[in-house]
């Protein structure tokens, strides 16, 4: 590098974290998950405004590409984390009912998603045509757990039956997405020639699950009150960056291998090891290495040339989004009779997409699954369909810290299934 470009890299990164850190403290204080801020900043800095002055000032193109390598270390640290924080004991606490409302509320927006896609194909079809529907199928499912965890807890829900189930819920439709994104990736041929390679995915998650797992379980339980210290975070670094290389080298993506090695960390005596894991690898990703992925992100949206064509095309997108997942969450609640504004609620919870759709829409793109003009407007989806979470939520429950609730019973009863349940 030369002396230009890291004097141009170092001070891109200083307004990339001051930027995102202002707009992220701004959206804070209107409601909103910091993450909607952040998104706005890597937004404000690429071509949607002035033409991408500010981006082509601050951001030389030689330099774009050392963007682009922190933002993959960033996301593969941030699933990392995602994984660590996974927790099965959730799911078989919540009984038939986080099963139900994660299926319905995966296969209905699932399935309309597929119709849009035959509807945009003409305009924004990609050439691999079952690629681009199976795709456009996942993106219009996700629910983004670490931005429904963030709300539950800034309203003081988290360990409600409606917090439970909602997480309990979220973390099974991550789960399923990655599995489905695995399996369009897997099947896309975008590995190439060496497309045999996807082959070794199976063993190798055979042996992360049934080998590696049960020889972290016992090297943890032979050491009580297991702390993180500077071999072992740096052991974990290592390891989580192998798996990643791993299932980038066969042909998935390598976000699924960063996932997978955070779930197989043993839960019982480590928890003070993992918690000082997503402390201090949380702090460095969120305040700098995921904001120069939002910069990265936001460098490839553009929406300048929006025209009313492309206007219809993102109320489409918004209707099945915002509606497929909200009737197909709704529906599963109420066949698990659960209260009618719980069942309203919890449908809103599953409409956050925030980062972990931004992740989904920058594999699509990268793999060819997305053209960038539709790339712009999934992307403004994501950002309106988590905006509208936190309002729709005080609409339906009140505000956080409301003393006079309407039909109190409704909301602090349990739901079916959730009567001894715990976080």
């Amino acid at each position: 590098m030369t002396t230009e470009q890291t004097t141009s890299l170092l001070v891109g990164l200083s307004a990339i974290v001051v930027l995102a850190r202002l707009l992220g403290l701004l959206a804070r204080r209107l409601g909103q998950p910091a993450v909607i801020g952040e998104v706005l900043a890597g937004i404000a800095l690429g071509p949607t405004l002035f033409n991408g002055a500010f981006s082509d000032a601050l951001f030389p193109g030689d330099i774009q590409p050392l963007l682009s390598a922190l933002a993959a270390v960033g996301i593969t640290v941030f699933m990392f984390i995602v994984g660590l924080e996974w927790d099965a004991t959730m799911i078989r606490g919540s009984g038939s009912l986080a099963a139900t409302v994660s299926l319905s509320s995966i296969l209905l927006p699932f399935g309309l998603g597929l119709v849009l896609a035959l509807y945009l194909m003409d305009d924004y079809g990609t050439e691999n045509r079952t690629s681009f529907m199976l795709f456009m199928g996942i993106a219009m499912s996700i629910t983004a757990f670490p931005v429904l965890a963030r709300i539950l807890t800034d309203r003081k829900m988290s360990r409600t039956p409606l917090g439970v189930v909602a997480l309990a819920c979220a973390s099974i439709d991550d789960v399923l997405a990655w599995s489905l994104l695995a399996a369009v990736v897997a099947f896309s041929g975008s590995a190439g020639p060496d497309q045999w390679r996807i082959l070794l995915a199976v063993p190798y998650l055979i042996g992360m699950l049934f080998v590696l797992r049960p020889l972290l379980r016992r090297y943890a339980a032979r050491r009580p009150n297991l702390r993180l210290t500077t071999t072992n975070l740096g052991a974990i670094l290592a390891g989580l960056l192998l798996s990643a290389a791993v299932t980038e080298w066969v042909g998935l993506h390598y976000i699924f291998g960063a996932f997978l090695f955070g779930v197989i960390l043993p839960r019982t005596g480590a928890e003070q090891l993992r918690s000082d894991v997503e402390e201090r690898l949380g702090q460095m990703t969120g305040t700098l290495l995921l904001p120069v992925f939002f910069l990265v992100a936001g460098l490839k949206v553009d929406l300048s040339g929006l025209d009313m064509s492309g206007l219809g095309a993102l109320g489409l997108i918004l209707l099945v989004a915002v509606g497929g997942k909200f009737i197909g969450a709704f529906v599963g609640a109420r066949l698990n009779r659960m209260p009618l504004r719980q069942s309203a609620a919890l449908a809103t919870l599953m409409n956050t997409r925030g980062l972990t759709e931004l992740i989904v829409l920058n594999v699509g793109l990268q793999l060819g699954f997305l053209q960038q003009d539709l790339y712009s407007l999934m992307v403004v989806m994501a950002v309106v369909t988590t905006a509208l979470a936190g309002p729709l939520l005080s609409w339906i429950l009140g505000r956080p810290g409301d003393q006079d609730r309407p039909e109190p019973d409704a909301l602090t009863s349990p739901a079916p299934g959730l009567e001894k349940t715990t976080v």
